[in-house]
């Protein structure tokens, strides 16, 4: 990959991804966990993938202040002044527009930021690649760009993205005119999307010039941009910065960037979609984890195992997915069971049920049990 002059890679790492749990929590999320068995975490497969593109110092990670440490650990080759901490969470709005300010300080408006999040696997790189130079293009025309993925299935897990018109972008000529951005469908309605075939899953990946980002929330937002670009502006001076967030981040408006911006800027013809037929999936549940793990066993049965395929054994058990620590784990009888084992709690489902784990965690803290969150 070659460098994209002018391109920054901002990398939002947040959330507790609690579908994963007890693996991914608060204190330790799913980005700072390597789930594919890689040797690399998602945060640093984020990082791999970008830096090619954006540069050494091009990098931007933005997380919460519990997980800097970890972030600083993961990622020796950022320097402090790549890592932006939040104080709290604010939602994906607060987290990319504050980098996008900073940009705009150190950079100058002009410069185009591509927002990944920090938990995502993607393959076919060099197709990835080709996706964010068609966005950047589309970008330096003025306009927000969102990656569109090519939908394999009528999946009712994603939002999706109506695409229109091409966009008539020189270096873009994939681009699209965004017609709407959709909630996530029922089935029946995924699949007539589909069958159209202007449809594609909305990944939550956007490229935009930092001017032109801050533009639209200051039109749309005004207190929120106001409060952003005040952050910014002492963000390098140590002296002002601390107290500045103090008084200014507790009162911006707690929202998405889908919401912000992507749908109303969107709905006014502002937005452009760019193809992406490269593999993708957010790793949003057990069940989405199976897939990206290697087989363990000939014929492949499609169980899997994260960690040492060792102290596992399946009887009667295809298809199992098994998370192991140091303890030894049988599963008889369970089809397409999921076992995660951790030091001090252990999650048994099905890949059936994996979009429920959630409720699993929403039970300890209603009992009280923070220290298992």
């Amino acid at each position: 990959m070659a460098e994209i002059p002018g391109f920054h890679a901002v990398i939002p790492a947040g959330g507790a991804g609690t579908r994963l749990w007890p693996l991914s929590r608060q204190g330790a999320p799913k980005f700072l966990h390597d789930l594919t068995g890689t040797g690399r975490t998602l945060l640093q497969g984020t990082v791999d993938r970008l830096t090619p593109l954006a540069g050494p110092g091009g990098v931007l990670v933005v997380a919460g202040r519990r997980h800097v440490e970890a972030v600083a650990e993961q990622l020796p080759e950022l320097s402090a002044a790549q890592v932006i901490a939040e104080p709290s969470p604010r939602d994906s709005m607060a987290a990319i527009g504050l980098a996008a300010a900073v940009l705009a300080e150190r950079h100058g408006p002009e410069v185009v930021l591509g927002s990944f999040a920090a938990d995502h696997v993607i393959g076919e790189l060099p197709r990835f690649e080709a996706a964010v130079r068609s966005g950047v293009e589309a970008a330096r025309a003025g306009y927000v760009v969102t990656i569109g993925i090519e939908a394999t299935e009528p999946s009712t897990a994603f939002g999706y993205i109506h695409a229109g018109q091409p966009l008539g972008v020189d270096g873009a000529t994939d681009a699209r005119h965004v017609v709407a951005f959709t909630e996530k469908p029922d089935a029946e309605t995924a699949a007539d999307y589909l069958a159209t075939g202007e449809y594609w899953w909305n990944a939550g990946m956007f490229i935009v010039a930092a001017g032109v980002l801050l533009d639209h929330l200051a039109t749309q937002l005004p207190p929120l941009a106001a409060g952003l670009r005040r952050i910014a502006g002492v963000w390098d001076d140590p002296a002002q910065r601390d107290a500045v967030l103090a008084e200014v981040w507790p009162t911006l408006t707690k929202i998405a960037i889908d919401h912000a911006i992507a749908e109303p800027v969107g709905a006014a013809g502002g937005v452009a979609v760019v193809p992406g037929d490269f593999s993708w999936d957010d790793v949003g549940d057990f069940a989405s984890l199976a897939p990206l793990l290697a087989p363990v066993g000939q014929p492949d049965d499609g169980a899997r195992t994260l960690g040492d395929d060792a102290l596992v054994q399946r009887l009667d058990a295809p298809g199992a997915l098994v998370l192991t620590g140091q303890r030894t784990v049988t599963v008889l009888g369970v089809p397409d069971a999921v076992v995660v084992d951790t030091p001090d709690a252990v999650l048994v489902t099905t890949r059936a049920h994996a979009q429920q784990v959630k409720g699993a965690v929403d039970g300890w803290r209603a009992r009280g049990r923070d220290d298992l969150l």
